[in-house]
């Protein structure tokens, strides 16, 4: 009996109609377009210009660390390559304002220069 009103269910709807999955996703994809109009974070959504684009690299950048230093979290080589701009060949590295320390093989720890401890300062 449940299958002859599922057949009928199923009759009742034509080619041209969406199914359940694909009408959840547009409305959470509109959903999502009319946060990004409000929240920055959403910005991945929008069409943005180059320009627009590499400003906001450069703000995740910057965000990603500050988290690294406020967390203390150990980074590979790679990842210090990325955020300081350069890759680290020795076991300190000053750059910009940010100190890489080599804790073991592979392992770095991100923090800010005191203003004090700069050689090229004194």
């Amino acid at each position: 009996m449940v299958t002859s009103q599922k057949k009928a269910l199923d009759s009742t709807t034509s080619e041209n109609e969406l199914s359940t999955d694909q009408t959840l996703g547009l409305v959470s994809l509109s959903l999502m377009q009319k946060l990004s109009q409000k929240d920055p974070s959403f910005s991945w959504l929008v069409d943005t210009k180059p320009d627009q684009i590499d400003l906001k690299k450069l703000r995740d950048r910057l965000e990603l660390i500050e988290l690294a230093i406020n967390t203390g979290a150990p980074l590979t080589t790679s990842e210090v390559s990325i955020l300081m701009g350069a890759k680290p060949g020795k076991s300190k590295i000053e750059r910009g304002g940010l100190l890489a320390t080599k804790i073991a093989r592979n392992v770095w720890k991100l923090s800010k220069l005191s203003q004090g401890s700069s050689y090229y300062r004194n």
